[in-house]
């Protein structure tokens, strides 16, 4: 049993080390901002012209209790597109993160509560990003090590 046990750890650690965190980082940040981008493409038309379509909705079934509808729905798209793409460049990611990750909670609780299983998905996306940040291959990375020097 003990061969076993060491079999793995090996097996594990092996595994690891063609496994960087910031490969792992980078695929977190590409996957949620295309969750949100996508999402975000179907407010709009053309490059960011936000549709009838969208302001109904905010209207109807994404009625929110404090923020008037409109209001959400600029807000909402907006922050879709520049928050997903600030993820991609890996520039702001733990304030992106968790500028999506409040979008995320807001949805979950005031807009689709069975949809539970999504939006964790999502967050354990998200959570990561948060508190570990962008990862060695993002724009942040390069800024901090200018800021060192």
């Amino acid at each position: 049993m003990t061969m076993l046990i060491a079999l793995y750890e090996r097996f594990v650690g092996r595994a690891s080390a063609l496994m960087p965190d910031a490969l792992l980082l980078l695929v977190a940040r590409f996957g949620i901002a295309a969750v949100f981008f996508m999402s975000g493409r179907t407010k709009v038309d053309g490059i960011i012209h936000i549709t009838d379509g969208t302001y109904e909705l905010f209207r109807t079934d994404y009625a929110l209790p404090l923020i008037p509808p409109d209001i959400a729905a600029v807000a909402a798209t907006w922050s879709e597109h520049v928050f997903s793409i600030l993820l991609v460049l890996g520039l702001f990611t733990r304030f992106s993160a968790f500028a999506l990750f409040m979008m995320t909670l807001t949805i979950e609780i005031f807009v689709y509560p069975d949809a539970w299983p999504t939006h964790l998905s999502w967050a354990a996306i998200q959570l990561p990003l948060i508190f570990r940040g962008s990862g060695a291959w993002s724009i942040d990375a390069i800024l901090r090590k200018a800021v060192a020097r």
